[in-house]
């Protein structure tokens, strides 16, 4: 389903603990990270939709989560031109995004990235609220931020903490002990 500018609707998963970690991910046989994120079916709501791709990606159901809140329109971000399908009608340009942040409510036990036949991701770990900016690919790295900077008082009433761009003298991987392998079935 492309709209008629070209973009793909598809929601955004922002998971956080209580901690305001956030949930990062690796694509599977990739160094690559990102959210949780996935399209849009037709006659699918784009809350129905962050459901649907929660269980898949994550494992997880609507009873271990709760929804504290969502961008208010769509945000947008283009495919770098490699990366599109010229041959495909309609002609995909990028991707819409509606962003969602929930906070777990269950223990990490639960998470199983394995869950769809075909899974998105096989390592995560929990990080910094800004973390994602610097380590998504670049193409999307202004719609993540836009998220970010949207949804930053709904976690953060007392004030966000400060974006920042140093995360190279961090290890690059976090703490040992926050990181959890593989996926579990």
């Amino acid at each position: 389903m492309i709209d008629s500018d070209g973009f793909r609707p598809n929601v955004g998963i922002i998971l956080c603990n209580e901690q305001r970690k956030l949930f990062w991910g690796r694509r599977i046989g990739q160094n690559a990270w990102q959210f949780p994120q996935g399209g849009i079916d037709e006659q699918e709501t784009p809350e129905q939709a962050m459901y649907r791709e929660l269980e898949e990606e994550v494992g997880l159901l609507p009873q271990q989560v709760e929804l504290i809140g969502n961008t208010r329109g769509w945000l947008r971000y283009y495919l770098p031109k490699r990366f599109i399908r010229r041959n495909c009608q309609p002609l995909c340009v990028g991707q819409k995004q509606r962003w969602f942040l929930l906070r777990v409510l269950c223990e990490e036990s639960a998470f199983c990235l394995d869950r769809n036949a075909k899974p998105e991701f096989d390592h995560w770990r929990w990080v910094h609220y800004w973390r994602p900016v610097n380590e998504v690919v670049y193409f999307k790295r202004q719609v993540y931020t836009r998220a970010l900077r949207e949804l930053a008082p709904l976690l953060f009433p007392e004030g966000a903490p400060r974006q920042r761009s140093d995360w190279q003298r961090e290890s690059r991987y976090g703490r040992q002990s926050s990181q959890r392998q593989g996926a579990r079935r």
